[in-house]
Protein backbone atom coordinates (compact mmCIF):
# COMPACT_ATOMS: atom_id res chain seq x y z
CA UNK A 1 0.00 0.00 0.00
CA UNK A 2 0.94 3.87 -1.14
CA UNK A 3 0.07 6.63 1.05
CA UNK A 4 0.24 10.10 -0.86
CA UNK A 5 -0.44 12.94 1.35
CA UNK A 6 -2.86 16.13 -0.23
CA UNK A 7 -1.82 19.14 1.50
CA UNK A 8 -4.80 21.83 1.45
CA UNK A 9 -6.19 25.08 3.60
CA UNK A 10 -7.17 23.21 5.94
CA UNK A 11 -4.57 20.54 6.95
CA UNK A 12 -3.72 17.37 5.07
CA UNK A 13 -5.35 13.98 3.85
CA UNK A 14 -4.19 10.75 3.05
CA UNK A 15 -5.00 8.61 -0.04
CA UNK A 16 -3.94 5.38 0.18
CA UNK A 17 -3.41 3.23 -2.58
CA UNK A 18 -2.97 -0.61 -3.04
CA UNK A 19 -4.84 -3.96 -3.03
CA UNK A 20 -7.54 -4.95 -0.60
CA UNK A 21 -8.06 -2.13 1.16
CA UNK A 22 -12.33 -1.92 1.43
CA UNK A 23 -11.92 -4.75 3.57
CA UNK A 24 -8.56 -3.44 5.71
CA UNK A 25 -11.12 -2.18 8.74
CA UNK A 26 -7.98 -0.98 10.54
CA UNK A 27 -7.62 1.37 7.51
CA UNK A 28 -11.26 2.79 7.68
CA UNK A 29 -11.52 2.66 11.31
CA UNK A 30 -8.84 5.43 11.73
CA UNK A 31 -11.41 8.04 9.78
CA UNK A 32 -14.46 6.91 10.63
CA UNK A 33 -16.31 8.92 13.27
CA UNK A 34 -20.40 9.17 14.73
CA UNK A 35 -23.24 8.06 12.48
CA UNK A 36 -22.13 6.60 9.09
CA UNK A 37 -23.75 7.05 5.62
CA UNK A 38 -22.50 4.89 3.00
CA UNK A 39 -23.49 6.52 -0.48
CA UNK A 40 -23.56 4.17 -3.23
CA UNK A 41 -25.22 3.37 -6.64
CA UNK A 42 -26.62 0.32 -7.88
CA UNK A 43 -23.64 -1.64 -10.09
CA UNK A 44 -21.07 -0.67 -7.54
CA UNK A 45 -23.78 -1.83 -4.31
CA UNK A 46 -23.98 -5.07 -6.56
CA UNK A 47 -20.07 -5.51 -5.96
CA UNK A 48 -18.75 -3.69 -3.14
CA UNK A 49 -21.03 -3.08 -0.70
CA UNK A 50 -21.01 -6.21 1.52
CA UNK A 51 -16.77 -6.09 1.49
CA UNK A 52 -17.36 -2.53 2.72
CA UNK A 53 -20.00 -2.96 5.07
CA UNK A 54 -17.79 -6.38 6.59
CA UNK A 55 -15.28 -3.21 7.39
CA UNK A 56 -17.18 -0.76 9.09
CA UNK A 57 -18.90 -3.57 11.31
CA UNK A 58 -17.57 -1.38 14.54
CA UNK A 59 -19.59 1.47 13.25
CA UNK A 60 -23.40 0.93 15.23
CA UNK A 61 -25.19 3.21 13.47
CA UNK A 62 -25.04 3.39 9.98
CA UNK A 63 -26.86 3.20 6.86
CA UNK A 64 -26.99 2.85 3.09
CA UNK A 65 -28.30 5.18 0.32
CA UNK A 66 -28.03 2.95 -3.11
CA UNK A 67 -28.86 5.21 -6.05
CA UNK A 68 -29.39 4.52 -9.91
CA UNK A 69 -26.62 4.76 -12.59
CA UNK A 70 -25.26 7.28 -14.55
CA UNK A 71 -23.76 10.62 -15.08
CA UNK A 72 -27.64 11.82 -16.03
CA UNK A 73 -28.47 11.02 -12.27
CA UNK A 74 -26.08 13.80 -10.73
CA UNK A 75 -29.12 15.79 -9.80
CA UNK A 76 -30.62 18.06 -7.40
CA UNK A 77 -33.22 15.48 -6.92
CA UNK A 78 -30.83 13.06 -5.52
CA UNK A 79 -28.81 15.19 -3.38
CA UNK A 80 -32.10 15.99 -1.50
CA UNK A 81 -32.21 12.35 -1.24
CA UNK A 82 -28.77 12.10 0.78
CA UNK A 83 -29.71 15.27 2.50
CA UNK A 84 -32.81 12.89 3.91
CA UNK A 85 -30.97 10.07 4.75
CA UNK A 86 -28.95 11.93 6.74
CA UNK A 87 -31.79 13.22 8.50
CA UNK A 88 -33.23 9.70 8.56
CA UNK A 89 -29.87 8.56 10.47
CA UNK A 90 -29.98 11.24 12.79
CA UNK A 91 -26.87 11.98 11.36
CA UNK A 92 -24.87 14.83 13.96
CA UNK A 93 -22.05 16.79 12.91
CA UNK A 94 -19.32 14.29 14.29
CA UNK A 95 -20.97 12.26 11.27
CA UNK A 96 -19.12 10.63 8.19
CA UNK A 97 -20.12 10.28 4.28
CA UNK A 98 -18.93 7.62 2.40
CA UNK A 99 -18.60 7.59 -1.24
CA UNK A 100 -18.39 3.94 -2.46
CA UNK A 101 -18.21 4.37 -6.74
CA UNK A 102 -16.83 6.75 -9.13
CA UNK A 103 -17.08 10.50 -9.76
CA UNK A 104 -21.24 10.69 -9.87
CA UNK A 105 -21.49 9.11 -6.24
CA UNK A 106 -18.29 10.77 -5.24
CA UNK A 107 -19.58 14.48 -6.35
CA UNK A 108 -23.09 14.23 -5.06
CA UNK A 109 -21.92 12.35 -1.82
CA UNK A 110 -19.05 14.90 -1.33
CA UNK A 111 -21.74 17.86 -1.48
CA UNK A 112 -24.22 16.43 0.38
CA UNK A 113 -21.48 16.30 3.14
CA UNK A 114 -20.25 19.81 2.25
CA UNK A 115 -24.02 21.14 2.60
CA UNK A 116 -25.26 18.84 5.97
CA UNK A 117 -25.15 20.77 9.24
CA UNK A 118 -22.60 22.92 7.31
CA UNK A 119 -20.07 20.34 6.52
CA UNK A 120 -19.50 17.23 8.09
CA UNK A 121 -16.88 14.25 7.21
CA UNK A 122 -16.62 12.33 4.09
CA UNK A 123 -13.96 9.49 2.98
CA UNK A 124 -14.03 8.73 -0.74
CA UNK A 125 -13.60 5.47 -1.97
CA UNK A 126 -13.73 5.35 -5.78
CA UNK A 127 -13.84 2.45 -7.81
CA UNK A 128 -13.65 3.45 -11.35
CA UNK A 129 -10.34 4.69 -12.93
CA UNK A 130 -11.78 8.34 -13.82
CA UNK A 131 -12.56 9.11 -9.95
CA UNK A 132 -9.41 7.11 -8.81
CA UNK A 133 -6.84 9.23 -10.38
CA UNK A 134 -9.28 12.64 -10.37
CA UNK A 135 -12.74 12.97 -9.18
CA UNK A 136 -12.39 11.65 -5.84
CA UNK A 137 -9.00 13.95 -4.86
CA UNK A 138 -8.82 17.52 -4.39
CA UNK A 139 -12.36 17.69 -2.97
CA UNK A 140 -14.13 19.18 -5.60
CA UNK A 141 -17.95 18.47 -5.30
CA UNK A 142 -21.08 19.04 -7.36
CA UNK A 143 -24.15 18.26 -9.51
CA UNK A 144 -25.23 18.90 -12.94
CA UNK A 145 -28.21 21.45 -14.09
CA UNK A 146 -29.88 20.89 -17.34
CA UNK A 147 -28.06 24.03 -18.45
CA UNK A 148 -24.53 22.90 -17.44
CA UNK A 149 -22.26 20.39 -15.44
CA UNK A 150 -21.17 21.02 -12.02
CA UNK A 151 -22.70 24.03 -11.90
CA UNK A 152 -24.02 23.62 -8.11
CA UNK A 153 -21.21 22.79 -5.69
CA UNK A 154 -18.27 23.13 -3.44
CA UNK A 155 -15.02 21.99 -1.96
CA UNK A 156 -15.43 20.14 0.55
CA UNK A 157 -11.71 18.23 1.79
CA UNK A 158 -12.21 14.71 1.89
CA UNK A 159 -10.82 13.28 5.15
CA UNK A 160 -8.98 10.43 2.87
CA UNK A 161 -9.24 9.03 0.04
CA UNK A 162 -8.94 5.23 0.03
CA UNK A 163 -8.05 3.61 -3.12
CA UNK A 164 -8.68 -0.03 -4.05
CA UNK A 165 -7.44 -1.10 -7.42
CA UNK A 166 -9.24 -4.84 -6.75
CA UNK A 167 -12.52 -2.71 -7.77
CA UNK A 168 -11.37 -2.21 -11.68
CA UNK A 169 -11.52 -5.63 -11.97
CA UNK A 170 -15.20 -5.48 -12.10
CA UNK A 171 -15.07 -2.00 -14.01
CA UNK A 172 -16.67 -2.42 -18.07
CA UNK A 173 -13.88 -1.69 -20.62
CA UNK A 174 -15.54 1.58 -21.54
CA UNK A 175 -15.43 2.97 -18.41
CA UNK A 176 -11.79 1.99 -17.66
CA UNK A 177 -11.15 2.98 -21.28
CA UNK A 178 -12.72 6.89 -19.98
CA UNK A 179 -10.35 6.89 -17.25
CA UNK A 180 -7.66 6.96 -19.07
CA UNK A 181 -8.11 10.30 -20.28
CA UNK A 182 -7.97 11.61 -17.08
CA UNK A 183 -4.61 10.22 -17.09
CA UNK A 184 -3.11 11.54 -20.18
CA UNK A 185 -4.57 14.83 -19.13
CA UNK A 186 -1.80 15.12 -16.18
CA UNK A 187 1.02 14.33 -18.79
CA UNK A 188 -0.25 16.51 -21.19
CA UNK A 189 -0.56 19.64 -18.81
CA UNK A 190 2.44 19.00 -16.29
CA UNK A 191 4.57 15.81 -16.87
CA UNK A 192 6.04 15.56 -20.06
CA UNK A 193 8.38 12.31 -18.77
CA UNK A 194 4.89 10.82 -17.56
CA UNK A 195 3.77 11.73 -21.04
CA UNK A 196 5.91 9.62 -22.77
CA UNK A 197 5.74 6.42 -20.40
CA UNK A 198 2.14 6.40 -21.06
CA UNK A 199 3.28 6.51 -24.72
CA UNK A 200 5.58 3.65 -23.75
CA UNK A 201 3.46 2.05 -22.15
CA UNK A 202 -0.03 2.35 -23.81
CA UNK A 203 -0.11 -1.27 -25.21
CA UNK A 204 0.20 -2.37 -21.00
CA UNK A 205 -2.53 -0.20 -20.25
CA UNK A 206 -4.95 -0.75 -22.89
CA UNK A 207 -4.63 -4.56 -21.56
CA UNK A 208 -5.03 -3.21 -17.78
CA UNK A 209 -1.22 -4.88 -16.97
CA UNK A 210 -0.98 -4.62 -13.08
CA UNK A 211 1.91 -3.01 -12.42
CA UNK A 212 1.75 -0.47 -15.46
CA UNK A 213 -1.74 0.46 -14.37
CA UNK A 214 -0.79 0.74 -10.79
CA UNK A 215 2.19 3.21 -11.69
CA UNK A 216 -0.36 5.24 -13.62
CA UNK A 217 -2.75 5.78 -10.65
CA UNK A 218 -0.04 6.59 -8.11
CA UNK A 219 1.71 8.96 -11.09
CA UNK A 220 -1.65 10.11 -12.09
CA UNK A 221 -2.49 11.24 -7.67
CA UNK A 222 0.88 12.30 -7.42
CA UNK A 223 0.25 14.97 -9.72
CA UNK A 224 -3.65 15.83 -8.10
CA UNK A 225 -1.91 16.20 -5.16
CA UNK A 226 0.45 18.60 -6.17
CA UNK A 227 -1.79 20.71 -7.79
CA UNK A 228 -4.75 20.98 -4.96
CA UNK A 229 -1.79 21.81 -2.73
CA UNK A 230 -0.34 25.26 -4.72
CA UNK A 231 -4.08 26.12 -5.68
CA UNK A 232 -6.73 24.26 -3.51
CA UNK A 233 -9.56 26.76 -5.04
CA UNK A 234 -8.73 27.07 -8.56
CA UNK A 235 -7.40 30.34 -8.77
CA UNK A 236 -4.75 29.48 -11.08
CA UNK A 237 -2.72 26.44 -11.56
CA UNK A 238 -5.85 24.21 -10.75
CA UNK A 239 -7.49 25.53 -13.71
CA UNK A 240 -5.57 23.82 -15.91
CA UNK A 241 -6.49 20.42 -15.01
CA UNK A 242 -9.31 20.98 -16.84
CA UNK A 243 -8.05 20.59 -20.27
CA UNK A 244 -10.11 19.13 -22.96
CA UNK A 245 -12.56 19.77 -20.31
CA UNK A 246 -14.71 23.04 -21.48
CA UNK A 247 -15.63 21.09 -25.04
CA UNK A 248 -15.65 18.27 -22.85
CA UNK A 249 -18.38 19.39 -20.47
CA UNK A 250 -20.45 21.32 -23.74
CA UNK A 251 -20.52 17.66 -25.29
CA UNK A 252 -21.81 15.97 -22.42
CA UNK A 253 -24.52 18.86 -21.86
CA UNK A 254 -25.57 19.05 -25.59
CA UNK A 255 -26.07 14.75 -25.71
CA UNK A 256 -28.36 14.65 -22.33
CA UNK A 257 -25.32 13.26 -20.14
CA UNK A 258 -26.53 9.49 -22.18
CA UNK A 259 -24.06 9.50 -24.66
CA UNK A 260 -20.86 9.81 -23.92
CA UNK A 261 -18.64 8.83 -20.69
CA UNK A 262 -16.82 12.28 -18.68
CA UNK A 263 -13.91 10.50 -20.01
CA UNK A 264 -14.42 9.84 -23.54
CA UNK A 265 -15.86 13.34 -23.95
CA UNK A 266 -12.38 14.95 -22.16
CA UNK A 267 -10.35 12.95 -24.99
CA UNK A 268 -12.67 14.48 -27.90
CA UNK A 269 -11.81 18.22 -25.99
CA UNK A 270 -8.07 16.84 -25.33
CA UNK A 271 -8.05 16.41 -29.00
CA UNK A 272 -9.33 19.76 -30.27
CA UNK A 273 -7.63 21.99 -27.09
CA UNK A 274 -4.63 20.82 -28.36
CA UNK A 275 -5.51 21.69 -32.47
CA UNK A 276 -6.43 25.12 -30.93
CA UNK A 277 -3.05 25.58 -29.67
CA UNK A 278 -1.59 24.71 -32.64
CA UNK A 279 -3.98 27.27 -34.51
CA UNK A 280 -2.89 29.76 -32.36
CA UNK A 281 0.93 29.00 -32.39
CA UNK A 282 1.19 27.94 -29.21
CA UNK A 283 2.44 24.44 -29.62
CA UNK A 284 4.89 23.30 -32.15
CA UNK A 285 3.29 21.48 -35.71
CA UNK A 286 2.62 17.88 -34.86
CA UNK A 287 1.59 18.17 -31.25
CA UNK A 288 -2.19 17.73 -31.99
CA UNK A 289 -1.14 14.47 -33.77
CA UNK A 290 0.80 13.31 -31.21
CA UNK A 291 -1.65 13.78 -28.45
CA UNK A 292 -4.45 11.98 -30.81
CA UNK A 293 -2.04 8.67 -31.60
CA UNK A 294 -1.66 8.23 -27.74
CA UNK A 295 -5.67 8.64 -27.13
CA UNK A 296 -6.49 6.32 -30.05
CA UNK A 297 -4.07 3.58 -28.83
CA UNK A 298 -5.74 3.61 -25.46
CA UNK A 299 -9.08 2.97 -27.23
CA UNK A 300 -10.48 6.80 -27.02
CA UNK A 301 -12.07 8.36 -30.09
CA UNK A 302 -11.02 12.23 -30.67
CA UNK A 303 -13.89 12.92 -33.12
CA UNK A 304 -16.06 15.15 -33.00
CA UNK A 305 -19.66 14.00 -34.10
CA UNK A 306 -20.54 15.03 -37.47
CA UNK A 307 -24.48 15.56 -35.68
CA UNK A 308 -23.33 17.98 -33.44
CA UNK A 309 -24.28 21.80 -33.70
CA UNK A 310 -20.76 24.01 -33.28
CA UNK A 311 -23.25 27.06 -32.54
CA UNK A 312 -25.01 25.41 -29.89
CA UNK A 313 -21.43 24.01 -28.47
CA UNK A 314 -20.47 27.65 -28.50
CA UNK A 315 -23.31 28.91 -26.36
CA UNK A 316 -22.93 25.75 -23.78
CA UNK A 317 -19.01 26.66 -23.61
CA UNK A 318 -20.35 29.95 -22.18
CA UNK A 319 -21.46 28.73 -19.18
CA UNK A 320 -18.26 27.66 -17.97
CA UNK A 321 -16.70 28.55 -14.87
CA UNK A 322 -13.33 29.62 -15.98
CA UNK A 323 -14.78 32.41 -18.16
CA UNK A 324 -14.43 35.76 -17.58
CA UNK A 325 -15.53 39.30 -18.96
CA UNK A 326 -17.76 37.59 -21.55
CA UNK A 327 -14.94 35.52 -23.20
CA UNK A 328 -14.40 31.65 -23.31
CA UNK A 329 -11.63 30.64 -21.69
CA UNK A 330 -9.96 27.56 -22.58
CA UNK A 331 -6.51 25.48 -21.26
CA UNK A 332 -4.15 25.29 -24.42
CA UNK A 333 -0.64 23.49 -24.32
CA UNK A 334 2.20 25.26 -25.22
CA UNK A 335 4.22 21.94 -25.59
CA UNK A 336 3.06 18.60 -24.07
CA UNK A 337 3.89 18.70 -20.26
CA UNK A 338 3.15 22.44 -20.37
CA UNK A 339 -0.84 24.52 -20.47
CA UNK A 340 -1.89 28.05 -20.41
CA UNK A 341 -4.79 29.31 -20.13
CA UNK A 342 -6.00 31.83 -22.12
CA UNK A 343 -9.30 33.36 -23.66
CA UNK A 344 -10.16 32.63 -27.61
CA UNK A 345 -12.00 33.99 -30.20
CA UNK A 346 -15.28 32.83 -30.96
CA UNK A 347 -14.17 32.51 -34.34
CA UNK A 348 -11.45 30.96 -33.70
CA UNK A 349 -13.02 28.50 -32.01
CA UNK A 350 -15.48 27.40 -35.05
CA UNK A 351 -12.54 26.68 -36.93
CA UNK A 352 -11.55 23.87 -34.98
CA UNK A 353 -15.14 22.45 -34.87
CA UNK A 354 -14.83 22.54 -38.84
CA UNK A 355 -10.92 21.14 -38.61
CA UNK A 356 -12.07 17.31 -36.61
Amino acid sequence: MKVIPVRHGGGEYPVYVGKGLLAMQGTWDRHLSGRVLVVSDETVAGHYLERLDAALGSVAHRKVAVLPDGEDQKTLANWQKLIEALVALAAQRDATVVALGGGVIGDMAGFAAAAYMRGIRIIQAPTTLLAQVDAAVGGKTGVNLPAGKNLVGAFHAPAAVIIDVDTLATLDERDYRAGLAEVVKYGAIRDETFFAWLEQQAGALAARLPDALMEAIERSVQNKAEVVAADEREAGERALLNFGHTFGHALETATGYQRYRHGEAVAIGMSLATRMSELLSLAPTGTAERMDHLLQRLGLDTTLPSDQDPERLLDLMRLDKKNMDDQIRLVLVEKIGRAVLRPCPVDDIREVFRSI
